[in-house]
């Protein structure tokens, strides 16, 4: 799952970024309020970490803007502002949860995965195609009650496809999810990951079924 992170204080940024990399998500880093804007309104993410204060266009005004596009991305607010009427009016604008620095790395990563499995999940904490198994929590793929040993980049790809059933995703589409803004891709790379998956599902009855022209879609057959 792909992240945008907000935040003008960079040394925190790369300590939230890391940790964020740590757990397996995609993260692109900003540092303003205008870039943050644009990358809203133009890439597709799971989630945004908001920084109240930000250089350019406040964090309001950016959850503003989200909000008035329609768009109802989780939204995670950062401030050291600490006042009640600061939280209210994040909340009124549209924000899914408020932390107030300073905080601990550990209670972030925990409310990500609350908003994450509340709007991937539907507010359930695992993901299933017949005996394949994603938990939000671990950020864990298992296979036939077994965990699957996958690579950070053939988890990515694997994740996008378990959490839409039923639909074809491209391989722009699933690009789009799996790297980030400072990373060059071409579809071709999302082939080689989709050969590997297949390879490690291959004496299962869970497949990656290929859409000439139009994409991926996982599918386990026998229901």
């Amino acid at each position: 799952m792909r992240i945008l992170l907000v935040e003008d204080h960079r040394p925190l940024a790369e300590s939230v970024a890391q940790a964020l990399k740590g757990k397996g998500w995609t993260v692109d880093m900003l540092h303003d309020g205008v870039a943050a804007d644009l990358a809203l309104s133009s890439e597709d993410y799971a989630l945004a970490i908001l920084d109240v204060g930000l250089p350019r266009l406040d964090g309001f005004e950016v959850l503003a803007r989200l909000r008035e596009r329609g768009n109802r991305l989780p939204v995670l607010m950062l401030t050291a502002r600490g006042e009640v009427k600061d939280r209210v009016q994040g909340l009124n604008l549209g924000a899914d949860d408020y932390l107030a620095k300073p905080f601990e790395l550990t209670e972030l990563e925990a409310r990500v995965n609350a908003l994450l499995r509340r709007s991937v999940l539907g507010g359930e904490r695992q993901q299933r195609c017949g005996p394949l198994v994603y938990d939000l929590n671990t950020r864990r793929f298992s296979l036939n009650e077994q965990p699957l040993t996958l690579t950070s980049r053939e988890q990515a790809v694997l994740g996008v496809l378990i959490a839409r059933p039923g639909r074809v995703m491209s391989k722009e589409q699933l690009a789009s999810h799996v790297f980030g803004l400072d990373e060059e891709v071409s579809p071709e790379a999302i082939e080689i990951y989709i050969h590997r998956l297949r390879k490690k599902l291959e004496d299962s009855p869970v497949r990656i079924v290929t859409f000439r022209g139009l994409g991926y879609l996982l599918e386990a057959s026998g229901g």
